[in-house]
């Protein structure tokens, strides 16, 4: 049971309406403790246009009139205390509208909701989570991003895997999906998780991007507990959380945020700015203070209160852009005339701003599309602040270079050197997430072209480009053992194909490479300058092979991949490189972990005098079909 409960009062008002108050969550919503030596639960809802609010629940039998709740000047906060109310009571806000409509509203603050299809808010309490994670924690603090690896597997814990028959729909709670999945990557060697559709939902479809409860875990999977048991559990095996976060827009569902107490509340007041035509959604008002820091004590809420370690924000160009899937005089133009959202970008500038200043080492990730500029810069300098961006255009030129028939890729070869023009430019995450296999665009073993070993292979060879490439890592789950069907919210990931050969190899293939890539530093210590990443050859178009050389912070440790992206043996095939040293193989294609066509390999080659690709030194190493040879030098010269 909570302590003292602690009112709303006058520097709350002050701070909220100042759009600062940080700890917005301790005093909105519901909260146990004891008033005047009786224990019950205190609520506070903000509704600034109703004409009034009562507390209604399964305690008074959902009666309008038994629970008037006071209003409190000048902000339009609700409030009243409930003795001997019993924790996981339901519970509605009941608002009578200036129009003579009644609304009942779930809590936009509620820590706990029913089960979908229910869509009441819960009494629970979060006053007593147990952390066991103060090393991870504190580690956090100094953590810098830039200099180390960071490889995320991007899950949904209803699909993921599933208890077959059951009449719950066989989900895994939050404690089984934690210990099956640490399980699964500490295996595969990736640093971080993250989780699709956490905040509470009403409908699975959406994938918990169209949310009506920001400050509670679905209760699809457990309880608040049952959720800060699983983030706990994550941080004591080493692995980081990182959450989908959804400020750019919320449903219309009659008990969500939507015009909340009658009125736009949440939501801008002219439809030109407050609508999403093309997904039947609402946009939040940045202008207003009050969702401002709404808001941004959610963000701080997953950050402190729950120990999440990076929220990836959701729809970042349709938060920028005005016009975003608008047509002509479907939006307006801001005071200048323009198409950008002037107060969403401070709005973005404020949250990263405060989260890095309460919580360094904590990543704020922009799923951002275009090219809108300084997205990872500093504030300070006149960027958004976040710490990483989603690189939308590599995945886009990737996935369509990958696409072609290898015959055709030499009309294409500068898609696959196009990003590391401009890498440096932001700090970059290079993703192939769930939107890349949905809607009829195929998983990614099926976006290969060919039959059989082909489409293995082109998938082998182009996640090794991916894993050497400049930028942070993402992958979404099941393409990591070639799952053949596209993804689906209905059914877990089919686990079954890991009896067949091909799918094992892919998966064995991609976590070798993780384990390199996260023990070895020239793959991740200089992402963002040009100083970590030097082509050997970027240029060799007819025969569709890239070879390029990583290399550490300090200069003594050189990382250099080979990669042919066609079924052509290359048996003749020299590679230039930057020293004369001796380049050990440390991991190849054609290793019998990995595929049929086994070929021996030495593991030592030794570079020689003599200019190749336009580098002083060079060594022979026949290439295979689709081979991919990845090596580790040291620099005897560095300095």
């Amino acid at each position: 049971m909570g302590s003292q409960v602690y009112e709303i009062g006058e520097m709350d008002h002050y701070l909220f309406g100042h759009g600062t108050h940080y700890d917005l969550y301790k005093k909105l919503g519901s909260h146990m403790g004891e008033k005047d030596g009786q224990k019950g639960v205190y609520f506070a809802v903000w509704a600034p246009r109703a004409k009034s609010v009562s507390l209604v629940g399964d305690f008074n039998g959902w009666n309008m009139y038994a629970t008037p709740m006071a209003r409190m000047e000048p902000l339009g906060i609700y409030t009243c205390f409930v003795p001997d109310l019993p924790e996981y009571s339901m519970y509605k806000y009941c608002i009578e509208t200036w129009y003579g409509e009644i609304l009942f509203k779930s809590d936009p603050f509620a820590n706990h909701a029913e089960v979908r299809p229910g869509t009441a808010s819960k009494v629970v309490d979060i006053s007593d989570l147990k952390w066991t994670d103060s090393k991870w924690m504190k580690n956090r603090e100094t953590w810098n991003f830039k200099e180390k690896p960071v490889a995320v597997y991007e899950a949904h814990i209803g699909s993921w895997m599933r208890h077959p028959g059951r009449w719950d729909e066989g989900f895994y709670t939050y404690r089984e999906f934690a210990e099956k999945a640490t399980e699964y990557l500490k295996q595969m060697g990736y640093t971080h998780i993250e989780l699709m559709g956490i905040a509470e939902h009403p409908f699975d479809g959406s994938w918990g991007y169209q949310v009506t409860g920001y400050y509670a875990p679905t209760s699809r999977y457990g309880s608040p507990k049952d959720f800060a048991w699983m983030v706990d559990y994550f941080h004591k095996n080493n692995i980081g959380v990182i959450l989908d976060w959804v400020p750019a827009h919320f449903p219309r569902d009659a008990h969500g945020l939507a015009n909340f107490d009658g009125t736009p509340t949440y939501e801008y007041a002219d439809t030109r700015m407050g609508e999403h035509p093309d997904w039947g959604t609402k946009i939040f008002d940045y202008s207003k203070t009050e969702v401002r820091n709404f808001l941004i004590s959610n963000a701080l809420f997953w950050i402190e209160y729950f120990h999440v370690d990076g929220l990836r924000v959701d729809a970042v160009a349709s938060m920028l852009y005005l016009d975003y899937g608008k047509s002509y005089g479907q939006w307006v133009p801001n005071c200048y005339g323009g198409n950008e959202n002037l107060d969403a970008v401070e709005f973005f500038k404020h949250l990263n701003s405060i989260i890095r200043k309460r919580n360094p080492g904590v990543l704020t990730i922009a799923e951002e599309s275009t090219a809108w500029p300084n997205v990872t810069a500093d504030p300070e300098d006149n960027g958004l602040g976040f710490a990483l961006k989603w690189n939308m255009g590599w995945m886009h030129d990737f996935i369509e270079y990958m696409k072609l028939d290898p015959y055709f890729r030499k009309d294409h070869h500068y898609q696959m050197t196009f990003a590391m023009s401009y890498a440096t430019s932001e700090h970059y995450m290079l993703v192939l997430s769930h939107d890349e296999v949905v809607h009829l665009k195929c998983s990614m073993v099926n976006k290969m072209p060919g039959l059989g070993f082909d489409k293995f292979a082109n998938l082998k060879v182009g996640y090794a480009f991916m894993m050497g490439h400049s930028g942070k890592k993402l992958l979404f789950m099941g393409q990591e053992f070639a799952q053949l069907r596209e993804w689906s919210e209905e059914r877990e990931l089919d686990w079954f194909l890991l009896s067949d050969d091909s799918h094992r190899q892919v998966q064995s293939w991609f976590a070798d490479l993780l384990h390199l890539y996260t023990t070895r530093k020239s793959m991740y210590e200089m992402d963002d300058s040009y100083d970590g990443f030097e082509w050997m050859n970027a240029d060799d178009i007819f025969r569709s092979i890239y070879s390029f050389v990583r290399y550490s912070k300090d200069k003594k440790e050189g990382t250099l991949f080979i990669c042919n992206f066609t079924p052509m043996a290359r048996d003749d095939y020299r590679v230039g490189v930057p020293e004369k040293t001796t380049y050990k193989l440390l991991l190849h294609s054609d290793d019998s972990k990995y595929g049929p066509n086994v070929i021996e390999r030495t593991d030592k080659y030794k570079a020689i005098d003599g200019e190749c690709d336009g580098k002083p030194y060079s060594f022979d190493y026949p290439l295979s079909p689709y081979g991919v040879g990845v090596f580790g030098f040291t620099i005897k010269d560095s300095v």
